[in-house]
């Protein structure tokens, strides 16, 4: 990695595993202070680093950094050591057990132990996923915002309020009871798989696939996956379809960073060992009675590596997405639904279910009705494209667009 990308991708990557670590060993009454430390730390490194160099191991650096400032401000604030520290040290520890521990193994303890207590049911199930995906998921304002269909306004408040709740109920950092468990995981599992969506189509950035965001979802969700205590099947079944999807990674962008559909992928590039994987721990989702959103999308997840495009898979997909529909209603699977009924009813009754939506302000809605009606109806698909190049985010969707507008003048001018 470029010198110049290393510090961006290691805040991105390791400044919530130190939050973490600190906020676990300090207690959520100084998360402020945990923030102050990590940040502290980044701006150390990128003013070390731009006059010595990089160490020899950036990492490390980083985590003897925060160690260090951590220590100085036990020692030597006096208002932390009236406040926090006795309460640290209260069964007399020593100065020395007062040491903040880095090591992978307690990075992740503390981040599950931290998502389940966010999870904690004195918040909303809204405010416990836009916490877990700010403090654990590195995701900002606007992302945050985004995922919830909300503005950046309402989210800063919501963030506020939940964190001062933590605070004011004292909330223990530990992994809840069994039944907590059973209670907290879906507000985890909802931040996980929105952390790995915002990798795989980012709706904020202009950027068609962010790895690292998805690889952090994976490796979090594999943290659920290793501990017998939240090992649970819908945490197996979305860990399941994040790697089906990884599979297809390599075929999903072109050499100039271009979006590449489904349908004009390379499927020579598709990962085999992600895709068995995927297979593996899907049948290890199938445990017990438990038939969650994650097992059903991991099932058209598992399709779509299916390099044969036949009709008995596309079959398969719709009746996957009729479930999906059934167990929880969303306009967005309803839209995704209509491209697997086109493959097996044809465009125009994908038209008439699409229509039916409505999603008059979703840039995708209007990019699909284009590619239904291209070849049925070229002005209504011109149409439709259009008004979706206005309502695209991002650069690289409107680059998209513009060539599904450029297909469309071809096959008019070729009088089809």
């Amino acid at each position: 990695m470029h010198e110049k990308e290393l510090l961006p991708h290691l805040f991105r990557t390791e400044y919530r595993k130190i939050i973490s670590v600190l906020v676990r060993h300090f207690g959520f009454e100084q998360f402020a202070l945990a923030e102050d430390i990590a940040s502290d730390t980044f701006l150390i490194a990128a003013e070390t680093w731009g006059i010595k160099g990089l160490p020899e191991n950036p990492v490390a650096w980083l985590y003897t950094v925060a160690k260090n400032k951590a220590r100085d401000l036990v020692k030597r604030n006096a208002i932390f050591e009236h406040k926090i520290r006795a309460a640290i040290i209260s069964d007399e520890k020593s100065d020395a057990e007062t040491d903040i521990d880095l090591s992978e193994e307690n990075i992740k303890d503390s981040q599950l132990q931290m998502m389940f207590a966010i999870a904690d049911p004195i918040l909303s199930t809204e405010s416990q996923v836009a916490l877990i995906l700010r403090i654990l998921c590195g995701f900002g304002i606007e992302e945050i915002a985004d995922a919830f269909l909300s503005n950046k306004e309402t989210i800063h408040k919501r963030l506020t309020r939940a964190k001062e709740k933590i605070r004011s109920a004292k909330i223990k950092i530990i992994l809840p009871s069994p039944g907590e468990i059973n209670q907290r995981i879906d507000a985890v599992l909802t931040s996980l798989y929105l952390l790995f969506n915002e990798g795989y189509y980012s709706s904020s950035r202009d950027s068609v696939l962010r790895k690292d965001f998805c690889l952090e979802a994976m490796r979090l969700t594999l943290l659920l996956i290793e501990n017998g205590k939240t090992n649970k099947p819908q945490a197996e079944a979305l860990f399941a379809l994040m790697c089906f999807h990884a599979s297809r990674f390599d075929a999903r962008v072109d050499d100039n960073g271009e979006i590449i559909r489904y349908d004009e992928q390379n499927v020579a590039l598709w990962n085999e060992e992600l895709i068995l994987k995927g297979h593996y721990y899907l049948n290890k989702a199938s445990r017990g009675k438990v038939l969650s959103s994650y097992h059903i999308e991991a099932g058209i997840g598992y399709w779509h590596t299916i390099k044969d495009d036949s009709s008995k898979k596309w079959e398969n997909i719709l009746q996957l997405y009729n479930q999906l529909l059934i167990i929880g209603y969303s306009p967005v699977t309803a839209l995704n639904r209509t491209y697997a009924l086109s493959k097996v009813k044809g465009k125009p009754a994908a038209i008439e279910e699409a229509e039916k939506l409505g999603l008059t302000n979703n840039h995708l809605y209007h990019v699909l009705l284009g590619y239904f009606y291209t070849g049925n109806d070229n002005k209504k698909a011109r149409s439709h494209l259009e008004t979706g190049l206005r309502l695209a985010k991002t650069e690289r969707e409107r680059s998209l667009i513009r060539k599904d507008l450029k297909k469309v003048w071809e096959y008019g001018s070729m009088g089809v």
